[in-house]
């Protein structure tokens, strides 16, 4: 193999990595808290005794979850210009995004707070807990105790799906590596610097939340 490797040819492009990664992190965290919404309105659309939003609420967690993310963001960006809706490539990305993400968001949402039995409710009443104080301590905690690894994970699947609003010439993390690339020419070290940066951004965020959650959940003062 003959290939020299020459790392020190993307240095002058620094900068430009650097906001890739701020964009990355802006869309995973705008789009995340967006997505949390969605889900939750959806769960509670799930769970509802309305017929018409029980089903809505199925249709659309069936479509966004068994057709492509590339395919959705073509629709938002591409096809809605053809019913006279324009967004710009980053507000299609949220849009997009936060549609797809809020789908599998529902279905966590909707385990966590089934979780939760009645006759645990009916206990924290008994024991002469207020309406509030039953929510925040027999609904909610255990409900996002149960679902937290899962929205965990999704939001570090997340991160690495902002990859894709790349095709609509969004600037994120992988769209700076094809613009280093074709100024470079150095394909292996521009590919390999953002896988590395990828995996960086990752495994500190699943330890960030593996902290959070030692923290939040199981370091726990007792009442």
């Amino acid at each position: 193999m003959n290939y020299n490797f020459r790392f020190n040819a993307l240095a002058p492009y620094t900068g430009e990595i650097l906001r890739g990664i701020s964009l990355t992190l802006q869309l995973t965290c705008l789009t995340m808290a967006i997505a949390l919404v969605i889900g939750l309105f959806m769960a509670l659309a799930r769970m509802s005794d309305n017929r018409v939003l029980n089903v809505a609420a199925r249709v659309y967690v069936e479509a966004i979850r068994n057709t492509p993310l590339l395919v959705q963001l073509f629709i938002v960006f591409f096809g809605l210009p053809s019913l006279g809706i324009r967004l710009d490539a980053y507000l299609a990305a949220v849009i997009g995004l936060s549609i797809n993400v809020g789908a599998y968001a529902s279905e966590i949402l909707r385990a966590g707070i089934q979780s939760i039995r009645p006759s645990q409710v009916e206990a924290g009443r008994a024991l002469g807990m207020t309406a509030g104080q039953t929510f925040r301590s027999v609904v909610l905690f255990p409900a996002v105790k149960a679902v937290y690894p899962a929205l965990a994970s999704q939001f570090v699947l997340l991160l690495l799906a902002t990859s894709v609003v790349s095709s609509l010439g969004v600037g994120e993390l992988f769209h700076q590596a094809t613009f280093i690339d074709s100024r470079t020419y150095r394909s292996f070290e521009s590919y390999a610097l953002i896988t590395v940066t990828y995996l960086v951004l990752t495994l500190g965020f699943r330890a960030l939340f593996s902290l959070v959650y030692w923290l939040v959940f199981v370091r726990r003062p007792r009442a």
